[in-house]
């Protein structure tokens, strides 16, 4: 088993009101503006290496109502498109959506466009998802539905990732521990849907300071990179935000995809 560690930096600024907030008798903020930057040494998006099993930098920012509307941008270094023959090395993530609860249930609706700006591939690689999350204690089940071709995939709209994960306090140092398990369907491109599941053990030391060591595997070895090692094995961190502040990521480039024009072997 190898595993890979991962550390976010963030930075919380808020309005006036939301300052006040360390007064005990201050109210609610009306809405909360946070700023995160990091490094992992492995991007993993859905068990898949976004970076070629290689470090990479990521920041983003988050914009908070208290009525439950949230707004949000996130970027992180790539390799996959660059991979493939495009000449995009960068992720940029915008995304929105309207958080609520039903009794002691948590709900979460929205929407995620991934951009890969001048990727340049024979199939466009952006891609949108529409989203529906439910809490329940500390659970979370999730599905991601793509409305466009899925991360370069020739016909493949309808595609849909279902995960199941949890955080859990271990009552020693702190420190969490986050299992995971999803499956990918990439439409009419069976082939390469796949089943993924990891496990993460993190540590907030406070002051906005948070880190994670994580196992992440698969059940396909469908995606290879260029020099032929699979970027779905054991090994990386994931992405250090949460997806209220989202969650995604796609493959480096391999052969290509059956009924794909492509030459990258998208996510």
């Amino acid at each position: 088993m190898k595993a890979q560690l991962a550390v976010l930096l963030s930075t919380l600024a808020a309005s006036g009101v939301a300052m006040a907030q360390a007064q005990p008798a201050a109210p609610a903020p009306d809405y909360t503006l946070s700023f995160n930057v990091g490094a992992v040494t492995d991007y993993r998006y859905r068990g898949i290496s976004q970076s070629r099993l290689r470090p990479a930098l990521q920041g983003g920012a988050d914009f908070s109502h208290s009525s439950g509307f949230y707004i949000g941008t996130w970027a992180s270094t790539i390799k996959w498109i660059k991979d493939g023959g495009g000449d995009s090395n960068v992720e940029i993530d915008l995304y929105g959506g309207y958080k609520f609860s039903l009794g002691d249930f948590g709900l979460d609706v929205g929407a995620l466009r991934y951009f890969y700006p001048s990727s340049n591939l024979g199939v466009n690689p952006d891609t949108t998802e529409i989203y529906v999350a439910g809490t329940f204690g500390p659970a979370t089940l999730k599905y991601s539905h793509s409305t466009t071709n899925l991360f370069g995939f020739a016909d493949s709209q309808n595609s849909g990732y279902l995960d199941l994960a949890g955080t859990f306090d271990t009552g020693f140092w702190g420190l969490t521990v986050t299992p995971h398990v999803g499956y990918q369907r990439v439409r009419n491109n069976s082939t390469f849907s796949y089943l993924d599941w990891s496990v993460a053990l993190g540590k907030d030391f406070g002051n906005g300071l948070t880190a994670s060591l994580a196992y992440v595997d698969t059940n396909t070895n469908d995606y290879r990179s260029p020099n032929n090692r699979n970027p779905s094995a054991c090994r990386a961190s994931p992405s250090p935000r949460s997806r209220a502040s989202a969650a995604r990521r796609a493959t480096p480039s391999c052969t290509a995809a059956p009924n794909t024009s492509s030459t990258s072997c998208p996510r």
